[in-house]
């Protein structure tokens, strides 16, 4: 008797907090819902990173030189993500048995990685033009793809070895093709390049790190857990930033900084508040699609992302795309376009097999 109460009182209590939580889980979507919510976060990853990375270029190209800062506005923007929790009181988070303790260390450790990434693309962005910026972040594919076969078990196929082979071509061919700008020396160049790789390799394992911590760890299943995910790395990620921003000495250069801003202090403002907000819309893009689909699938709308932003700096800032770059662009499409080819095979692959799966219907 005593051992049926207690089945029953956790039976109720799971019960209250499916009731409490106002997003239902993502395996109880329909099928249109779900799409519905997969193209909602790729349009959050494509307008975000989209825009994020043209202001970012901008406050370089204006006057701006301080890293630490432009990495402090990747992460800063973290409060707008509680616009949804207000408007929205009754959001609870589904039970997990996970310890608290452990979901603060893993948001600790991706934080503090974000803010080392998102450094990298600072150094990246302040000696690159756009779009040869753009075409070496398309090598984070490739890392994705070795880090989804080691860490999330995810298969290699020819047409996603094909992909890897023809990204890293095509950041290669940007690479020697490049040449510096009258600003930037040959030196600083070579920085910006390594920074770029560096960057986009973190990245790809932040997001096979993140998809192993929601099926391993977190284990929950409503679209909040994404939203708590991204604010509660973004406030490592700015506390490390804010550290490096005074240990390095830049905060000291702040203020000649936005005196010398090309378009004044209130440009300064307004371009660094929305790098901030644009890179959370794009993370929480990003990790949503991690969540709903994979960090394979997310780092391939990334990639597309990444493949149209040379074109909208070609227009935002009158950048020529000329020669190798055409080339480069033309090859990350091609990489791109393989690596959708082979996730509908598998989308087709995955519907026949639970189609013969089914047990034979009784016709009586």
């Amino acid at each position: 008797m005593d051992l049926t109460n207690t089945t029953d009182n956790e039976d109720l209590k799971a019960a209250k907090d499916e009731v409490k939580s106002s997003l239902p889980p993502i395996t109880n979507l329909k099928l249109w819902q779900w799409w519905l919510l997969v193209f909602l976060n790729i349009g959050f990853l494509l307008i975000g990173q989209g825009v994020a990375v043209l202001l970012l270029r901008s406050y370089y190209e204006k006057g701006g030189h301080c890293n630490w800062a432009a990495t402090l506005a990747q992460n800063a923007g973290f409060p707008f993500l509680f616009i949804p929790f207000i408007l929205f009181p009754s959001i609870k988070e589904p039970s997990t048995t996970c310890p608290r303790i452990i979901l603060m260390l893993i948001y600790v450790g991706l934080g503090a990685l974000f803010a080392c990434g998102n450094l990298m693309h600072s150094v990246g962005l302040e000696y690159l033009s756009t779009s040869t910026y753009s075409c070496i972040c398309a090598t984070q594919l490739v890392f994705s793809a070795v880090f989804s076969f080691f860490i999330n078990s995810q298969k290699c196929t020819i047409l996603i070895l094909n992909s890897i082979i023809v990204l890293t071509l095509s950041a290669i061919l940007v690479g020697v093709s490049g040449h510096p700008t009258k600003q930037v020396s040959q030196a600083k160049y070579t920085l910006g390049f390594v920074a770029t790789i560096g960057a986009s390799a973190l990245y790809a394992l932040l997001l096979s790190l993140t998809q192993l911590s929601f099926q391993k760890i977190i284990k929950k299943e409503t679209f909040a857990v994404v939203l708590e995910l991204q604010i509660c790395t973004s406030i490592v990620a700015s506390c490390v930033s804010l550290a490096g921003l005074f240990a390095s000495g830049e905060w000291r250069l702040l203020e000649g900084e936005v005196m010398n801003f090309h378009d004044g202090s209130l440009s300064y403002a307004m371009t660094l508040i929305l790098t901030a907000i644009a890179w959370q819309i794009c993370s929480v893009g990003a990790v949503g699609l991690i969540f709903v689909v994979s960090s394979l699938f997310s780092n391939v709308v990334s990639t597309l992302a990444l493949c149209l932003s040379p074109l909208a700096a070609a227009i935002a800032f009158d950048h020529s795309l000329k020669g190798a770059k055409i080339m480069a662009v033309l090859m990350g499409i091609w990489g791109f376009t393989t690596y959708v080819y082979q996730n509908c095979l598998d989308d087709h692959e995955a519907k026949n097999k639970h189609t013969d799966d089914k047990p034979p219907e009784c016709s009586c």
